[in-house]
């Protein structure tokens, strides 16, 4: 009837939509490739290693600024964001909005869809290890969080992540086409920073204060409800803020180090680059070698005493 809510719960046919969704995100893959990647890879004339990172960024930047829109668009819309105890209150959220249920399915899908693409690219066996981490990683968050009913936590999580990826491999983009353009770098480096302080923000609201205060606190696995029982007890509440606390303590001592790296050959160029033209003005500061002769007041005398200079015959 109009008006009336429908939602959704998983199951066993999420396999289904997932596999078919694979295959459009595979297609969708070959057209950013094709249509946008290659052109300017031709332009540009980059290296095989150049080349590889250049078309993994673009192809990154391209899913993450959709995400981020559309993780945007729903999370203002579902009012998490105007709402924060939205986050926990009713948990477990077993039925979700459509949107939401059809966000995550893509989301799968996506990151499913980067298994085949490492053989379809033909990435070097040096870059191997690292994507395939990172696409696990996503994918055990993700399926973690919409088997577990906590999708409004991850929505946000999403979105916080997201958005910081988005500037790192835009700025990647940028430095590939002009290696001296490096202010995006800058950019990320505030933005993650400051994600990492609101997920480390989030995570304390959700764990620390909101889920144990959910009405249903018993096990309960039949109606989704897997948390708020362990987290009504303070010692694991706390042990899981520590881990939490320590894992994002990790990633910026990570950070930090990265920068200080960064920094430093910044600043190591930028001495061999004045190291160099010192040197070159002293070359041109060096006195020219004087022709053979002596000099008479000013005047330049051959050995002989005879002036150097050709006489000029006179005409007849």
């Amino acid at each position: 009837a109009d008006g009336e809510l429908v939602l959704y719960h998983y199951g066993l046919k999420d396999l289904v939509t997932i596999l078919f969704y694979i295959f459009i995100a595979i297609i969708l893959h070959a057209v950013v490739q094709e249509y946008a990647l290659d052109k300017i890879n031709r332009r540009l004339h980059l290296s095989k290693v150049k080349h590889s990172k250049f078309n993994e960024s673009g192809q990154l930047v391209a899913f993450h600024l959709t995400s981020v829109i559309w993780c945007l668009y729903v999370v203002v819309t579902e009012g998490y964001i105007s709402n924060p105890r939205s986050l926990w209150e009713n948990y477990p959220h077993v039925y979700l909005p459509y949107q939401v249920k059809f966000f995550y399915l893509c989301q799968l899908a996506y990151w499913l869809h980067a298994l085949p693409e490492l053989y379809f690219q033909k990435v070097r066996k040096e870059e191997i290890p690292r994507q395939l981490r990172c696409i696990a990683l996503y994918l055990l968050h993700i399926t973690g969080a919409y088997l577990l009913n906590l999708t409004r936590l991850g929505l946000i999580l999403l979105l916080l992540q997201y958005l910081a990826e988005f500037f790192f491999h835009m700025a990647r983009l940028v430095y590939f086409t002009d290696e001296n353009n490096e202010k995006l770098f800058n950019v990320w480096a505030v933005v993650f920073v400051v994600t990492r302080l609101f997920t480390l923000t989030l995570y304390i609201l959700v764990i620390g204060f909101g889920l144990p205060r959910v009405e249903s606190q018993a096990l309960d696995p039949e109606r989704g409800n897997f948390f708020s029982f362990l987290f009504n007890n303070i010692l694991f509440r706390m042990s899981v803020l520590l881990l939490v606390c320590l894992f994002q303590a990790s990633v910026m001592w990570r950070f930090i180090h990265f920068q200080l790296r960064r920094w430093r050959e910044y600043w190591n160029e930028q001495s061999s680059r004045k190291r160099a033209a010192a040197a070159g003005t002293k070359q041109q500061a060096k006195p020219l070698k004087r022709d053979s002769g002596y000099h008479e007041n000013g005047v330049v005398k051959a050995e002989n005493g005879t002036s150097p200079r050709t006489k000029k015959l006179k005409s007849p």
